[in-house]
């Protein structure tokens, strides 16, 4: 398959944007932007940016489709102006930068790789919906997504699941439990998993910390999440009155586009390569230092996404209904975001003598140690609602923004931070990228979903009791 003209323009400047603004060291902007002294209204394009984000798409759907991109540079815009009024041009544009390079375009860079190598990977055959079928599918689907990516497991599983349940009047409920599972809690076991978990790792994070220390929760609510729907699913499948005709014949499952699997683990070497080689060998730009093995790793991400390109059918890719516009969108609003928060991580750095101290007070104990379980509930609660990677940066700099302490001694309160990103975007259609996606899927394929209030029944029905459990055993 050749990329089309558009593609290979959005390749370019992908690759352009990884030259300028690989992953790099430390900056010294940060010591120039005071955060004590700053006003907390120099946050508000922050949250302007991602309640636009959440509410357009769902009030004015049209004109967010057509000018999101206009409603992002707006944003950007109303955060930059202050900062370059105040601090000036200079250290704006060095604040912008840095912000751009430790965090905007490896984490960009990753979502293009995995998103065009998952876009390869074709599910093919139909079997027949019993519970064990269905269950085996969400398990399968939850398993990759720690390995793909929410929204590279769901893209992949979700025609299987339809077409496997395609002679079902209900199946909602199997929608439901997919986006609970594959969607969201399937990616809490690695960096690749959840965009939230790769901004740890950019952080500092160690590669498989999340592996170790989230295992015991994710386990949990992983196979109490499929045994729940394993339940409810013999129920509903026996009170079907009758059946609709089975327009896909059984035929076993087959995956094709293998070559993207391979491409995939050149992602996660890439990816182990630049967290173990540190050779000492980089530049400064603009004031921040851009080391040789990000730059390395950057350019792998731009190989992987041309040569999956190269190497897939454009039938596999025309059976997965891929599009590039996810893509495109995220890469437009990630830089609206990532711009906007600037200001409010400067804020939370101050801590109590920050404009944020209220904040630190209701995650802080009366000794002054973290309130793990407060941490889990407001990252959670704010996920649910807003997108889940920015919240975490969020809660992770109001914790300190301290790799070391955070996997050390605040262990348990990174546990909190992450889980309550990763799970609780499950709460709504709205709280990861996967889930409206995956909603939009099954209502094509005429699926009978809830609504955005109804969903919230189910998850509150059914995540949120599970979340209170993981709140007593563990936090």
């Amino acid at each position: 398959m050749k990329p089309t003209t558009r593609m290979g323009r959005a390749l370019f400047a992908a690759a352009l944007a990884s030259l300028a603004c690989p992953l790099g060291a430390q900056s010294a902007y940060a010591a120039a932007l005071d955060g004590a002294a700053m006003s907390p209204l120099l946050g508000l394009p922050f949250a302007g940016m991602l309640l636009s984000i959440a509410l357009f798409p769902l009030l004015a759907p049209d004109f967010w489709h057509h000018h999101y991109g206009k409603v992002t540079a707006v944003w950007g815009a109303l955060a930059l102006a202050p900062m370059a009024l105040i601090y000036g041009p200079s250290t704006a544009w060095e604040s912008v930068f840095h912000v751009l390079a430790l965090e905007y375009a490896p984490f960009i860079l990753l979502l293009l790789a995995l998103f065009t190598a998952a876009g390869g990977i074709v599910v093919r055959g139909n079997l027949h919906d019993t519970p064990v079928a269905n269950t085996m599918l969400l398990a399968a689907g939850g398993a990759c997504a720690s390995v793909i990516g929410t929204t590279g497991a769901a893209m992949v599983f979700i025609r299987p699941l339809l077409r496997a349940n395609d002679d079902r009047k209900h199946i909602a409920h199997v929608v439901v439990f997919f986006i609970f599972i594959v969607a969201n809690v399937g990616g809490s076991l690695t960096p690749l998993g959840d965009p939230p978990l790769f901004l740890g790792f950019l952080r500092g994070v160690d590669f498989f910390w999340t592996t170790k220390y989230l295992f015991k929760e994710t386990a949990l609510i992983f196979v109490l999440l499929l045994a729940i729907f394993y339940a409810l699913d013999t129920y509903m499948q026996r009170r079907e009155p009758e059946r609709m005709v089975d327009t896909t014949p059984d035929a076993p499952l087959r995956v094709t586009g293998l070559v993207n699997l391979a491409l995939i683990g050149v992602v996660i070497g890439a990816i182990l390569m630049s967290a173990t080689w540190k050779p000492g060998i980089g530049v400064t730009l603009f004031g921040t230092r851009l080391e040789i093995q990000n730059l390395l790793r950057e350019a792998i991400m731009i190989v992987v996404a041309i040569a999956s390109i190269k190497l897939t059918m454009a039938q596999d890719r025309k059976e997965n209904g891929f599009e590039w516009g996810p893509i495109i969108e995220v890469g437009k609003l990630f830089a609206g975001i990532f711009i906007c928060i600037i200001p409010v991580l400067a804020m939370l750095q101050a801590g109590k003598a920050g404009p944020f101290a209220g904040l630190v007070g209701l995650v802080t104990n009366a000794d002054g140690s973290p309130n793990n379980a407060a941490y889990f509930w407001l990252t959670g609660a704010l996920s649910s609602f807003l997108d889940n990677a920015p919240t975490y940066l969020v809660f992770f700099q109001l914790a300190g923004g301290d790799p070391v302490q955070l996997m050390g001694p605040l262990s348990k309160t990174l546990e909190a931070i992450s889980l309550g990103a990763v799970f609780m975007g499950a709460n709504t259609y709205i709280g990861n990228a996967p889930n409206f996606m995956v909603y939009a899927i099954a209502r094509q394929a005429g699926v009978n979903m809830p609504s955005f209030f109804g969903y919230m029944l189910w998850s509150g029905a059914v995540l949120i009791p599970l979340f209170a459990l993981i709140t007593f055993l563990y936090f």
